[in-house]
């Protein structure tokens, strides 16, 4: 059997990093990446990105050497993608946040509203489902992310956590600050628009679930396979037939019949920002 030589040099400056001797042809990238580790400790696999070509795509860690269009001899370039963080870390993290963080703000706790509003509770129904409402929508997320999601990268970029904690943290006590506060009134028009946007919330809240669902099982555990998502029997996923990515058509159908029920500006201004986003 014909073995490889892998040689790599650094993308930027075209530095020879590291030289594999007696590579086997079977060989996967993701295992090139660990020998390439045993030289260079500081990189470890998830912190590393391989290519063909200096300013190229990353390979895929299941590509196998013998099928890249190189010779026996093969030029890798490597990137650093720096400091990795596990996507599950970071889901859990930024939906725990906005979780906790709005209960501050629902159970007024002191140094928010003024000594007298301590620990008190609004006279407000809206107000109590407001908070059932979202809690349930951050709870739902944290056992998706233990339970139902599959993710076909294991980590994701440091920083990533910093600027999604910034912004569903942020905007949970933003939202939470005016819809728990001692003045706050209830929307114009009253209990029927409040059940109104509740049965908005509730049926995008299943529709969400099911998408998901729907999306697992397109993927085998352990597996990075991607398999185009077609209308189960379940009517919530029939939206397959029209949009290309349902469960964000219904996470912003949530966040509007949320906006609608406590008929708040910053409840408003963080569903835009997240259909933008989206």
């Amino acid at each position: 059997m014909k073995h490889y030589e892998v040689e790599i040099l650094d993308a930027k400056t075209r530095e020879k990093l590291c030289f594999l001797d007696k590579v086997e042809p079977h060989a996967t990238i993701a295992e090139i990446k660990n020998l390439f580790t045993k030289t260079h400790p500081q990189w470890y696999p998830a912190r590393q990105s391989l290519r063909l070509d200096p300013k190229g795509k990353s390979l895929k860690d299941e590509d196998i050497l013998q099928k890249l269009p190189v010779g026996t001899t093969a030029t890798l370039y490597f990137r650093d993608l720096g400091a990795q963080i596990s996507w599950v870390t970071v889901f859990l993290t930024e939906y725990a946040g906005p979780l906790f963080i709005y209960l501050l703000f629902y159970f007024r706790v002191p140094f928010i509203y003024g000594h007298k509003y301590d620990f008190t509770s609004s006279r407000h129904t809206v107000v109590h489902l407001a908070c059932i409402c979202h809690s349930f929508h951050y709870v739902k997320r944290l056992l998706e992310t233990l339970f139902v999601h599959r993710f076909s990268h294991g980590t994701m970029p440091l920083r990533n956590i910093f600027k999604n904690c910034t912004y569903y943290w942020g905007f949970a006590a933003w939202m939470a600050y005016y819809i728990n506060h001692p003045l706050y009134t209830p929307p114009t028009y009253g209990a029927q628009q409040v059940k109104l946007a509740l049965a908005i919330f509730v049926i995008c809240q299943l529709g969400n679930f099911s998408i998901h669902m729907a999306l697992r099982d397109l993927r085998p555990a352990g597996s990075k396979t991607r398999k185009i998502p077609y209308p189960t029997k379940n009517p919530f996923t029939w939206l397959f037939l029209l949009v290309s990515c349902p469960n964000y058509t219904y996470e912003v159908g949530s966040w509007i019949g949320f906006a609608i029920m406590t008929q708040c500006l910053p409840v408003a201004l963080f569903s835009l920002v997240g259909f933008t986003q989206m």
